[in-house]
């Protein structure tokens, strides 16, 4: 049985109880009023007809399966959609969505909530506007989740929902920002294009990107960037930015269709990211792209330690002309100012001695340690 309507004005109820008898429900263009809360169905005052609803008690919670399609295209919502439990008990009610489930391009005015659901067909969200507050706590999408070019007026909840597969959010607008927090995304995972509407950061704490390797978190990241940049945290722009680089860094090495490569093809994609190893070493490891100045400093300090050491033990470095063994204070002051390029000229390698390699590479080293140095400070203390 199908329950089809196009162009109708509907009221929750009579699609509450087309769900509970299992019904495919085909909506387009349709205006519901009232609160669609699946909730309702479990309260005795409601007088629903429940005969056919698959429900089963977990403890405390209450579980509703729908193992039918639910399809609502381009209608209005004139109140909630709420399938979850109540606010003050989010975990009495969880919903399972068997199949497909799709509200593109729909008007939701009053709150949307689907805390604990589980999705396991598609999730289609695409086009759709959230007035007010949206919320997708806990939820398990175990197909694909689409929400592209989506618009979240109000706050929208994300935090602890496990995508296992496709999730798109690309082109969506968050008018009050979002809470990301312990959020897992196992499959492809497209923010391209994301923006903030408001001066308050995301919540991304402990945001996890199983395709990491693959560079799928770049364009998440640079949307934090960004929102935190409008916001004038501007050190948690350059933490945003570390983030995005390294996940670029991956990008280029790998690519998001690496699984889908031959093996030889495989091999070659991997050979030529040979050409991304300087930026490794110097770009990520040692300078950290700017935000790790730290970083920066122990490599100057583990640089003057060892040639220090080289010197001490090296015996060919002259004194006014003669050669003899330092001592460990003599042998860092050298490596210092070596490092340094000062050059002072009372102490010197001896000719065609090693110590005038080791000398060459580390006054090198200390011109461009100091260099990135001092560029990293600029980066951080320039923004804004």
């Amino acid at each position: 049985m199908v329950y089809q309507r196009e162009k109708q004005r509907l009221t929750a109820s009579e699609i509450l109880q087309a769900m509970a008898e299992g019904q495919d429900v085909k909506l387009h263009r349709c205006s519901i009023s009232g609160n669609l809360d699946v909730s309702r169905l479990l309260e005795k005052e409601e007088k629903f007809n429940i005969d056919k609803l698959n429900r089963r008690q977990e403890g405390e919670k209450a579980v509703i399966t729908f193992s039918q399609q639910l399809s609502f295209t381009e209608c209005e919502f004139e109140d909630s959609v709420l399938m979850s439990g109540p606010w003050a008990q989010p975990d009495s009610l969880a919903v399972v969505f068997k199949r497909d489930t799709s509200f593109n391009l729909s008007v939701i005015k009053g709150q949307c909530r689907f805390d604990g659901a589980s999705f396991h067909g598609a999730a289609g969200f695409d086009g759709c506007k959230f007035e007010r507050v949206a919320s997708f706590r806990n939820v398990s999408f175990g197909s694909s989740a689409m929400f592209r070019t989506a618009s979240f007026s109000g706050y929208t909840l994300l935090s602890g929902s496990v995508f296992s597969k496709d999730a798109s959010f690309a082109n969506t607008y968050f008018g009050k920002g979002g809470n990301f927090k312990d959020i897992v995304f196992k499959g492809r995972t497209n923010f391209s294009d994301v923006y903030s509407g408001s001066r308050s950061v995301p919540i991304y704490e402990s945001v996890k990107f199983e395709r990491g390797r693959y560079g799928d978190g770049e364009p998440f990241w640079r949307f934090i960037k960004q929102a935190a940049q409008d916001a004038g945290f501007y050190q948690l722009a350059g933490e945003s930015f570390y983030n995005e680089r390294c996940a670029s860094l991956w990008k280029r090495f790998l690519g998001s269709d690496f699984d889908n490569l031959s093996f030889g093809k495989k091999l070659a994609k991997m050979a030529g990211g040979v050409r991304l190893l300087p930026e490794f070493v110097f770009g990520k490891m040692l300078f950290g792209y700017g935000e790790r100045p730290v970083r920066v400093l122990i490599a100057a300090v583990v640089v003057i330690l060892c040639c220090g050491l080289y010197y001490h033990s090296s015996g060919n470095i002259l004194y006014q002309g003669e050669s003899f063994e330092l001592d460990w204070f003599d042998s860092i002051y050298f490596s210092t100012i070596t490092f340094a390029t000062l050059g002072l000229g009372d102490l010197y390698p001896a000719a065609h001695s090693a110590g005038r390699v080791v000398v060459m590479f580390e006054s090198l080293s200390g011109a461009s340690l100091v260099a990135m140095f001092i560029v990293s400070l600029a980066k951080r203390f320039s923004r804004g």
